[in-house]
């Protein structure tokens, strides 16, 4: 008679020891935490016990992050001490493409140029007036007696000219206002109140301020030399 074959003893699985440390995925958080706040430029301490708790769908974590007040990092290095503003690439070639068609006079560009310098920030709005634009692109006549001069009448033509194209626009109370969707001093935030207020007061038609840029209707281009003349005795 064949004997059975023994039974086989039952198996069970292998237990893991456990792993001494969290098991949360708390080491892996922080590791997160530190990278973000490398990338802004600040040095995060994360406290080194989370509080846990349990709850339905597994345990929570609680981190807390404390922010060294470090000096913000430099971004631009410009000249002069009255800040900078923010151009659109467009617009710059614009006005180029302008220059050389002799449609944007120099007296245009000089005191679209000076008005945007002058905007205070976050707003998008000069306090100057005519005169005091006039006075301040004159400033160099006390340097150089023989520079050239601009006249009030001809600043005023200039900033009407401007407020045509939509470049400019009058604020009141002797105020000018930028497009700034054009030239614009301050952040994006600063911007977008500025946009929402100048929404309210012209609409959002395609034609409305800030949306229309001028001039449209370009006269016919001329050929200009543009190169320096030569010196006087230079060979021809």
């Amino acid at each position: 008679m064949t004997p059975e074959p023994p039974a086989r003893a039952q198996r069970w699985p292998s237990q893991t020891p456990p792993i001494e440390g969290p098991t949360n995925g708390d080491d892996v958080l922080d590791d997160i935490v530190n990278l973000l706040a490398g990338h802004i430029g600040e040095t995060a301490n994360v406290a080194s016990t989370p509080t846990r708790r349990r709850a339905r769908g597994g345990p929570k974590v609680q981190i807390s992050i404390d922010y060294s007040d470090s000096d913000p990092r430099s971004i631009h290095t410009m000249a002069g001490e009255i800040g900078y503003s923010i151009t659109s690439n467009w617009f710059a070639q614009w006005m180029a493409k302008l220059l050389v068609a002799g449609v944007l006079s120099r007296s245009r560009a000089a005191v679209f140029l000076f008005v945007a310098g002058g905007q205070k920030k976050g707003t998008g709005i000069t306090s100057y007036t005519q005169q005091q634009i006039t006075d301040g692109l004159n400033e160099l006549l006390a340097d150089m007696p023989g520079a050239k001069r601009i006249t009030r009448p001809t600043v005023n033509k200039a900033v009407k000219t401007l407020i045509e194209w939509g470049w400019l626009e009058s604020a009141g109370y002797g105020r000018i206002r930028l497009n700034v969707t054009l030239w614009f001093s301050g952040n994006s935030g600063e911007q977008k109140n500025v946009l929402q207020e100048i929404a309210s007061d012209h609409g959002d038609a395609p034609e409305a301020f800030p949306h229309k840029v001028g001039p449209k209707n370009l006269p016919v281009q001329q050929m200009l030399d543009l190169e320096e003349p030569p010196a006087r005795g230079a060979a021809g």
